[in-house]
Parts: C-alpha cells; sequence; structure tokens
C-alpha cells in the first residue's frame, strides 16, 4: 500500500507555506532562494502537490521562522493562540 499522507495535512502545509511567506513580504522566488530550491517547488508545496520530506520541511520553517509543528497545524488554531 503506498503511503501518502491526507490530502488536508498537504493542504495546510500549501495554506501555512503561502500565508507565512506572504507575511515575510516573500515570493515563491525569494523563499525558494533562502531555501536553497527552485521556484516551481515552492509553488507545488503551495498547491498541494509535493509530498515534502523532513528535512524540507525543516529547511522551509527555519527560511520563515516557525516551526515545524506550526508548518503543519491549521490556520485557525494559530489565529487563535495569536488573538489570546
Amino acid at each position: 500500500m503506498a503511503r501518502i499522507p491526507s490530502s488536508s495535512l498537504r493542504a495546510t502545509l500549501a495554506e501555512n507555506v503561502r500565508a507565512f511567506r506572504n507575511a515575510h513580504r516573500l515570493s515563491q522566488e525569494g523563499l525558494a532562494d533562502l531555501c536553497d530550491l527552485h521556484r516551481t517547488y515552492i509553488g507545488s508545496v503551495e498547491r498541494e502537490e509535493r509530498n515534502v520530506s523532513l528535512s524540507t520541511l525543516e529547511v522551509l520553517s527555519r527560511a520563515l521562522d516557525v516551526s515545524v509543528p506550526e508548518l503543519l497545524t491549521p490556520r485557525a488554531k494559530h489565529d487563535a493562540k495569536e488573538s489570546l
């Protein structure tokens, strides 16, 4: 049986990468440069097309100055925590 992450986890990652990237006023190309990845890779993550590795999650989290769990937690939980 193939090991494929749930579409909701990919969607959460895509939404969070986009949101944190925009919060840092970075283009996809700018984030890709910080991560030493290709711009099209960042785009494919944001379109939920990639099953990213743990090392890529770590690189993205460092570039976006957030934790890996923050990248994988639905935004509603982030937003509620920030409003406290």
